[in-house]
């Protein structure tokens, strides 16, 4: 796994280079002789909204599901959002999502810094480092967020042994409602902060130096050292500021032997999946901003896009190893007080396609954040269920922060009841990756079938007898009709079908496996075979709504692909099933990107993906590539135009390459389903998939050459791809087969 490697200073944040350990996180970056190590806490959240409630508008409900049936969807979609749309968004008051904070800044200047060397990623072992010329010689900087005992932790020495002096302070950005306060203490340095909402956190430098140390303003200064050792630690107000920073004692003692036990931590989730690609070695020296020039100019480097693979599961990884609470709109790294989008979570697309890699390449564990941050939301949901809709069950938001609250908080986008459902997908897949049927039994069964009783009580039967989901709607998008809003409400919209679908068959299955409920799944089965159709329109597209709409010719080309969810995440649609809606739903892909689409990073990522499901390798290829052409920091970050990092696009990368190599569709294994022609020569090692299986694979001029296959909890699988067509394995856990072709 080659490093991240640079001759160049990052001059700006976005430009640097993160670290983490699920709690907490770091981005270093800096020129002119100073390093900066911006800091960030999980749970370092505003807090100005943290006990809002949902408005009780349920009994509106009917209101509203009359102006549907009289397809009057302009009023409809303006009375749903003045009942269930909440603040912010169009509406002139502020949204109550509390916004991701910055923590603050470590800022180490070195004395007499000649010119800068070099800077590192080393996304194995989870370490950044500097390297410095200063007038007495060469001086490295290096930082982790410990993965095995919660604390950053530096190390700053001379190489050679060279003598150097250094400034550290720590600071944060200008906040007119925080107070902040640095005070030092012979060998630390303390940041206290308070925001108007009443929480706080601190941040505490622990420095040991074999050189002196003197206080100055905001920090410390070291003079005549060969090296310096920092350990830091924040805590927040949220639960006990004491008791977390007691929890993380900032102690120098054994430092080596907690690096490397971090090192082993990190190397341990990395080393889950191994991609190899073959390509130019030449290029491997090359620092890496001058192969990203090289790469936007349309030069090809599958050792890049290799690197790109590895970097999406190391940003995961370091922001969910040890974390209480799932990665955000920016993993766990934000440097701004008023973040776009609030750095927050969005229910809709992003938070998803965060975890969408996390099962298939081996980090279960990193899915723990997720499923809990979900279940947090059980007494908020059902009383946003209860109260604005009139059923049991759970509705979860649209958008929302860290709180476990479910409002409606974006006037004309949040009118919307199917992310629960899209969630069920992780619970589900836990199961499905892991045969887990404590898990199941205990855990993940609980929210299936909370799910499931939402839509018994929503669906609404019209006259033929059809279950419709109304108010619906095609998260981002909009129809001819009620044009003044970005979200037109409708009835059963493709993905809220495809959604309920899905979610219905995760809560069935779950009770047939655990043989519980038989009564409850066969209502649930009766309202699945209700549930309106997959339409197709004239031009063989799949709908996007439940009827041919007339589209907002601005928008032909929107970022959202949420019609096309059949396809992936799910798999509702497949060559095998429901072949006609999956070739429509491929007719719909080309359609968008014929009109634009795929113009944010992690739209570009999903379509990735669909191409991958679509047997489309250079289609695949093409958009893959573009996440790093047209949406990559020099530091590999993935932007949202016109230039906010935002992480989804990352962390879906990785999951569109497993696609193009080992997809699961309709309970079987399809090897090289999109593999590129660039990629002549390769392997991809370690994937996990449904069944419980992981599975080795590897290529030479585009064919498989060998498969190790490692038999899961399932008893049998399927390998689609090999020479002669399917291929059936049988055996018990553990057993191995090695496929050489």
């Amino acid at each position: 796994m080659k490093p991240l490697f640079y001759t160049t200073e990052a001059g700006r944040w976005m430009d640097g280079l993160p670290i983490g350990n699920g709690r907490l996180a770091g981005i270093l970056w800096g020129a002119d002789g100073r390093d900066i190590l911006s800091l960030n806490h999980e749970w370092l959240w505003r807090g100005d909204h943290r006990n809002r409630r949902a408005v009780p508008n349920v009994a509106h409900l009917e209101e509203v599901r009359d102006l549907l049936r009289a397809r009057d969807f302009y009023r409809a979609t303006l009375f749903a959002n003045l009942y269930w749309g909440g603040d912010g968004g169009l509406s002139p008051q502020d949204n109550r999502v509390d916004a991701y904070q910055p923590a603050g800044d470590l800022l180490f200047s070195l004395h007499d810094a000649a010119c800068f060397i070099s800077r590192t990623l080393d996304m194995a072992h989870g370490v950044v480092q500097t390297v410095r010329e200063t007038k007495t010689g060469r001086v490295q900087a290096a930082f982790a967020a410990n993965a095995a005992n919660g604390l950053i932790m530096g190390d700053m020495y001379g190489l050679d042994d060279a003598v150097f002096g250094c400034d550290f302070t720590l600071s944060r950005t200008e906040d007119p409602r925080a107070e902040v306060s640095v005070c030092t203490e012979k060998s630390m340095i303390v940041l206290d902060s308070k925001f108007e909402s009443g929480l706080s956190h601190r941040i505490a430098a622990s420095l040991l130096t074999d050189g002196t140390m003197a206080p100055i303003p905001g920090g410390l200064r070291v003079m005549q050292a060969t090296y310096v050792r920092i350990v830091l630690n924040i805590a927040t107000s949220v639960v006990d500021l004491e008791a977390e920073m007691h929890r993380f004692p900032l102690t120098h003692d054994n430092f080596d032997e907690r690096m490397q036990a971090h090192r082993a931590a990190f190397a341990a989730r990395m080393n889950t999946v191994a991609l190899t690609l073959a390509g130019d070695e030449a290029l491997e020296t090359m620092p890496l901003a001058a192969r990203i020039e090289r790469f936007k100019r349309g030069e090809r480097d599958n050792g890049l896009l290799q690197t790109y693979f590895d970097y999406g599961r190391y940003l995961l990884i370091s922001s969910s190893i040890g974390g209480e609470l799932p990665a955000n709109l920016q993993g766990k790294w934000n440097d701004l007080i008023n973040p776009p989008w609030d750095s927050d979570y969005h229910f809709d697309i992003n938070l998803e396609m965060n975890y969408w890699l996390a099962e298939p390449c081996g980090l279960a564990d990193c899915t723990d954040a997720l499923l809990n941050y979900v279940e947090s939301f059980y007494e908020s949901g059902a009383a946003a269920a209860r109260d604005m809709y009139g059923c049991r069950g759970i509705v979860l938001p649209l958008q929302t922060d860290a709180w476990g609250l479910s409002t409606p908080e974006s006037f004309g986008w949040a009118v919307w009841i199917g992310a629960a459902a899209w969630m069920a997908q992780a619970f589900w897949n836990r199961y499905l990756y892991s045969g887990d049927l404590d898990y199941l039994r205990n855990r993940g069964y609980r929210y299936l079938k909370t799910v499931a009783q939402f839509y018994e009580d929503y669906l609404v039967a019209d006259a033929n007898g059809v279950l419709q989901i109304m108010p619906s709607q095609s998260p981002e998008n909009h129809f001819v009709g009620a044009m003044t809003f970005p979200v037109s409400i409708s009835v059963s919209a493709a993905m809220d079908v495809q959604l309920a679908h899905d979610a219905l068959t995760y809560a069935i299955d779950a009770s047939e496996l655990l043989g519980i409920n038989e009564a409850d799944a066969a209502k649930w089965r009766g309202l699945r075979e209700h549930l309106p159709g997959f339409p197709i329109g004239a031009d063989g597209r799949l709908l996007e709504w439940n009827e041919e709409k007339e589209e907002n010719p601005a928008e032909m080309g929107h970022r959202h692909l949420s019609h096309l969810y059949g396809v992936y995440p799910a798999a509702l649609f497949t060559q095998e099933n429901r072949a006609t809606q999956y070739h429509a739903a491929k007719k719909s892909l080309d359609f968008r990107l014929t009109h634009g689409g795929g113009h944010t990073g992690w739209s570009r990522a999903w379509v990735a993906c669909l191409c991958a499901r679509f047997n489309d390798a250079a289609g695949f290829y093409e958009h893959f590539s573009a996440l790093i052409q047209d949406f990559a920091t020099v530091s590999l970050l993935d932007l949202h135009p016109p230039g906010v990092f935002q992480i989804d696009g990352n962390l879906g990368a990785v999951a569109a390459m497993v696609e193009a190599v080992v997809s699961c569709t309709d309970g079987k294994i399809h090897l090289l389903r999109a593999l590129p022609e660039a990629f002549t020569a390769g392997s991809l090692q370690g994937i996990r998939t449904p069944g419980g299986h992981t599975i080795d694979v590897h290529w030479q001029n585009g064919t498989l050459t060998r498969v190790q296959f490692h038999m899961g909890y399932a008893k049998t699988a399927v390998l689609c791809g090999l020479p002669g067509g399917e291929r059936r394995l049988s055996g018990t856990p553990g057993d191995v087969f090695d496929i050489v072709v």
